[in-house]
């Protein structure tokens, strides 16, 4: 890939910018600053969602026909660049980045007409029912009952570790229609209105403790649920081909952008904070060393991205690379979580629950050190899970064994 960017490429980082600066407004920039998990509030999020569906950016690396941006892979990355280095909330979500691929490539042509253009403009609000307990990074060993009753299915068990599943109006989920001696076959892929009765949501609080209605994840449980066969992606007991699909975009994205930007804040807070010597924490050369060494990881990989997303974007499947991207980039995501935290140093340690109720003008006693600190440690916390979801990084070495490396 040439990095040599264009001066229609610059235009359109300027233009990138432009965008910015105007859609991302003060109260988002508030909530972003204020966040524990890189997420602000729901209404901001959809808000932030529909300015790029406005502008034509919501669907970067959909088809065209559908709502996708036709951008060059070089446009893609000054985007997604911009839009981290700024940073601005996340540009797309379950629905855009993982349902709807499923949809375009595997839905009837009824299923894409009820789903993409409301994806398209975040009226539907799309969470993930893959993991259950005990089935989790063995995800093919799923047990959700699915039994078939005339033109519904009926369903019972659970889901767990549901990302907003409080906010869904939808979710697209792995069921059992069968059981076979062969695990991964029997699966079968529904999309499902969380409106439906018998479902109800309990949340499961993570460690950077969030308030009540705010948390990040949580268990679904189903009771004599009914989902109408025409719901169903696909062929009946397909549905493990279709997960193995959606998890290449799940897995395969682009982590660079986003570790560009916390390292730029680390370095902030080192500039800011003191060591124990009294020099400045950027100044101290074992914190330095360290911090090198991450951005010697964070350059890299993103040398790695832009050469696979090149090759995808000729025609190249992912395959396994959406294994090596997730396991290294979930690695350095805790790494800069860890430098920050001891940047920090003692302002880090004071425990805020509720990061934005200095935002809603909640707060009844003043916070400890500066602005930023509140967030370090309950990031930290909540970036301990990145090395399991999606699929533990125990799995993805598996994965990368078998496929690269043929064990």
């Amino acid at each position: 890939m040439d990095l040599d960017f264009s001066q229609g490429d610059l235009a359109f980082r300027d233009e990138v910018r432009a965008f910015i600066a105007q859609a991302f407004d003060d109260d988002m920039r508030a909530h972003m600053a204020q966040a524990k998990n890189a997420h602000i509030d729901k209404a901001g999020q959809v808000r932030w969602w529909k300015r790029l569906n406005e502008k034509g950016w919501m669907a970067p690396d959909w088809p065209v026909e559908y709502g996708g941006t036709g951008w060059t892979h070089a446009q893609k990355y000054i985007f997604d660049m911009e839009m981290a280095l700024a940073g601005a909330p996340d540009t797309s979500n379950m629905g855009v980045r993982m349902c709807a691929p499923v949809v375009m490539a595997f839905g009837t042509d009824d299923q894409k007409k009820q789903h993409l253009p409301k994806i398209l403009s975040s009226e539907v609000w799309w969470c993930q029912g893959y993991s259950e307990p005990g089935s989790g990074s063995d995800l093919a060993s799923l047990s959700m009952k699915a039994e078939r009753d005339g033109d519904h299915y009926v369903l019972n068990g659970s889901k767990i570790w549901t990302t907003y599943a409080q906010h869904a109006d939808w979710m697209f989920c792995l069921v059992r229609t069968s059981v076979e001696p062969i695990k991964q076959m029997g699966i079968s892929f529904l999309l499902l209105d969380m409106t439906t009765p018998g479902i109800s949501i309990v949340p499961l609080p993570t460690l950077d403790g969030p308030p009540d209605g705010e948390q990040e994840i949580n268990q679904v449980f189903f009771e004599n649920v009914r989902v109408p066969v025409a719901n169903r992606i696909g062929e009946e007991n397909q549905g493990w081909t279709y997960a193995k699909y959606l998890l290449q975009f799940e897995r395969g994205n682009a982590y660079a952008p986003g570790l560009t930007n916390m390292l730029a804040k680390v370095k902030m807070i080192a500039g800011a904070e003191r060591s124990d010597g009294g020099q400045r924490m950027l100044d101290d050369a074992a914190f330095r060393r360290k911090l090198t060494e991450t951005q010697i990881k964070v350059d890299a990989l993103n040398a790695t991205e832009l050469r696979m997303f090149a090759a995808r974007t000729a025609g190249e499947a992912m395959g396994a690379a959406s294994s090596m991207f997730k396991l290294e980039g979930s690695q350095a995501q805790q790494a800069i979580t860890e430098l920050a935290l001891e940047a920090a140093g003692v302002y880090a340690q004071p425990f805020v629950q509720d990061t934005f109720a200095e935002i809603r003008g909640e707060r009844n006693e003043a916070r400890a050190g500066p602005d930023y600190a509140a967030t370090v440690a309950p990031m930290y916390f909540n970036y301990r899970k990145t090395s399991i979801y999606a699929g533990s990084n125990e799995i993805q070495h598996n994965i990368i064994a078998k496929m690269v490396l043929g064990l």
